[in-house]
């Protein structure tokens, strides 16, 4: 379970884990669940075309993630952000069937793009993951005060001469950052789950932010360390593992902030 390929689903499930940690505390704040969960979904059209041409589905998710983060911000400036995810997401996925359908890869390899694949992490992939969480990570650092009051309260952000259109498109790149990184571990149907499931269980039961982010760290770690184990053992897939384990996450910080209070 720990030597041979299964050292880089651990390396980079680390990685996933403590980028997602951080980075969704702020998607739980700005209540942007949706758009985490649109993104990643139409970033799939991105590692079905990068199948098709035969280099890697990271390489597809790098292009098509911002593509598709951007075009929800865009658009949703004017526009319902609702609605416009719902168009962007349509038609990513029309285009990545479109991509299949002209593609002669195995079941399993397009399985594991939606629900992730523990076993199918490489050493370029590997490298790849770190260098864009790290670059997530960064960004994080960077933008964290404008990030954080245009989180919180907007009017705030805009009293203190803080552009929140403009931060609110870096978000998105960051979201599309993480997308690169999480995808071919957790896959593009429960990714957001990682970044949903542990900053709100986190933000439950502590309410300053760098508290709420080291506690969803830590849980994300736990609950992707755990969906490791667990697809090692069972052979199923990582990404049932991740949405089970992250929604009991929830549930327990909920009952946990109702019974204390």
């Amino acid at each position: 379970m720990f030597s041979g390929i299964m050292t880089n689903a651990w390396a980079v499930g680390t990685i996933v884990a403590v980028v997602a940690g951080v980075v969704g505390v702020f998607v739980v704040l700005r209540s942007a669940a949706f758009v985490v969960h649109g993104v990643p979904l139409s970033s799939f059209a991105g590692a079905a075309g990068a199948s098709l041409i035969g280099v890697s589905s990271v390489v597809g998710l790098a292009v098509f993630a911002p593509v598709a983060a951007l075009s929800i911000g865009w658009f949703g400036r004017r526009r319902r952000r609702d609605v416009v995810t719902a168009l962007v997401v349509a038609t990513m996925l029309g285009l990545g069937a479109l991509f299949l359908s002209w593609s002669n890869e195995y079941a399993a390899q397009i399985y594991a793009l939606l629900f992730g694949d523990v076993l199918g992490v490489t050493d370029a992939e590997l490298w790849l993951s770190a260098g864009l969480a790290g670059a997530a990570l960064l960004a994080v650092a960077v933008m964290y005060r404008p990030l954080l009051l245009t989180s919180v309260s907007a009017e705030a952000a805009a009293a203190r001469g803080i552009r929140s259109g403009l931060v609110d498109m870096l978000f998105l790149v960051l979201v599309a950052l993480v997308t690169t990184t999480a995808v071919p571990v957790v896959g593009a149907l429960l990714m957001f789950t990682l970044m949903v499931g542990p900053p709100a269980a986190a933000r439950a039961v502590v309410r300053s932010p760098i508290g709420a982010m080291a506690l969803s760290v830590a849980i994300a770690l736990v609950t992707l360390w755990a969906s490791i184990a667990a697809s090692y053992v069972t052979n199923w897939p990582i990404g049932f593992y991740v949405g089970t384990i992250g929604a009991a996450w929830v549930l327990a910080a909920r009952a946990w902030s109702a019974l204390r209070r």
